[in-house]
């Protein structure tokens, strides 16, 4: 059975869909790439770049995450309320309580400041977190 990993994302998709594509491009059909995001635009987006499956909105976040050994996006996605309020705090929930580990990019709403963490270009940041997903991946179950 294939590993799933889980790629949130929400507004209009381009981290996702540049996760997925990343995704796809480091493992192939190796894994099952779950794409759930919190409007269909964004779930589109990650369809389109090669997720196996997609499903939009706060009930398909919490059904889904429970099914992913690992879960990638945005800090933002953990956060109640944010993404314009397309983060639902069923939806930050689920995700944060999730037993998946969590592979978080830095990218947040304006309002929240992350200490201790680099300021890279989000394409670094993409290939390290493609780097940590594989690491993750290839532990022993």
């Amino acid at each position: 059975m294939h590993r799933r990993v889980m790629v949130v994302d929400g507004m209009g998709g381009r981290i996702g869909q540049e996760v997925v594509s990343r995704l796809r491009a480091a493992f192939a059909e190796r894994i099952e790439v779950l794409a759930v995001g919190t409007n269909s635009t964004a779930t589109s987006a990650m369809m389109k770049a090669g997720a196996n499956r997609g499903a939009t909105g706060e009930n398909a976040m919490r059904v889904t995450v429970r099914e992913a050994d690992v879960v990638i996006g945005p800090l933002s996605a953990f956060i109640p309320n944010s993404m314009m309020g397309e983060v639902t705090p069923a939806m930050a929930e689920a995700l944060a309580l999730s037993g998946a580990r969590k592979v978080v990019l830095p990218l947040t709403n304006p309002r929240i400041d992350l200490v201790g963490t680099t300021k890279d270009p989000l394409p670094h940041l993409l290939e390290e977190a493609i780097t940590l997903v594989a690491s993750i991946l290839s532990e022993e179950v």
